[in-house]
């Protein structure tokens, strides 16, 4: 689907109010598909691979900010007047750059793994991937997400999720990946989130890329969200915890 002059990976699915789903860096609009067969029996729900992510091609000026115009524009493409928005990761800078910037687009917020502006050491290591990326592919990062962004319990006892992130990563173009690794290097804050927008958070106590602190640091900051922090589980979350995510994500819409 041509969306801002990309073409971009859109998938479609039920009818009702607009949900839209946005993943992180690595993941693609798959991340969702446990949560997308449970809300599409009462919503819309809208999915879409970001610019140089998963079946998306390489683009130029991939920028936090882009992918938030990319999505107000997919909406307005849809004829979706707002929706309500869940981010995952990266994907959580995303939608708050698109809640900023286009406020009327989005009627609540859901967070995954909500993660922060990265500080210096951050954005050296975003850096360093994308040049990893370009000289050697996208085998030599799987191993290090699969170790560092799952959940020891994950690992352990479900190695399918171990497995299904390997090849989520694999299957990126190495240049897509690449450059949102730029992109979330280049990230700066979002600012608030609106106390009128129905907020919620939701993390793993082993989540060390978006850790509990991030998220409860925005609750916080809001003064009405709904925090939800799950055991034994890391980053991926809708993976890691499809169940409890998905039950999550129905109550509060």
């Amino acid at each position: 689907m041509q969306v801002n002059g990309k073409e971009l990976a859109v998938e479609v699915d039920g009818e009702g109010p607009a949900v839209l789903l946005v993943h992180g860096l690595g993941g693609t609009s798959n991340f969702y598909q446990v949560q997308t067969d449970a809300l599409a029996e009462r919503f819309r729900v809208i999915r879409v691979d970001s610019a140089g992510a998963g079946r998306s091609p390489v683009a130029d000026g991939i920028s936090i900010e882009s992918h938030a115009d990319d999505l107000a524009a997919l909406l307005d493409a849809l004829d979706v007047d707002s929706a309500a928005v869940v981010g995952h990761s990266m994907g959580t800078l995303v939608v708050r750059a698109l809640a900023a910037r286009h406020p009327g687009k989005v009627s609540a917020l859901a967070l995954l793994g909500a993660v922060r502006e990265p500080a210096e050491v951050g954005r050296q290591a975003q850096r360093d991937r994308a040049a990893v990326l370009r000289d050697k592919g996208t085998a030599a990062v799987a191993p290090g997400v699969v170790a560092n962004a799952l959940s020891e319990t994950t690992r352990r006892q479900r190695p399918e999720v171990a497995a299904f992130v390997r090849e989520l990563v694999m299957r990126q173009d190495a240049e897509g990946y690449a450059r949102n690794c730029e992109a979330l290097a280049a990230a700066t804050d979002p600012g608030s989130i609106a106390p009128s927008l129905p907020l919620l958070l939701i993390t793993g106590d082993d989540d060390k890329v978006g850790p509990p602190e991030a998220s409860q640091e925005l609750a916080d900051a809001h003064g009405e969200a709904i925090v939800e922090i799950l055991p034994r589980v890391g980053h991926w979350t809708a993976l890691e915890a499809p169940g409890r995510v998905t039950d999550h994500l129905r109550k509060f819409l």
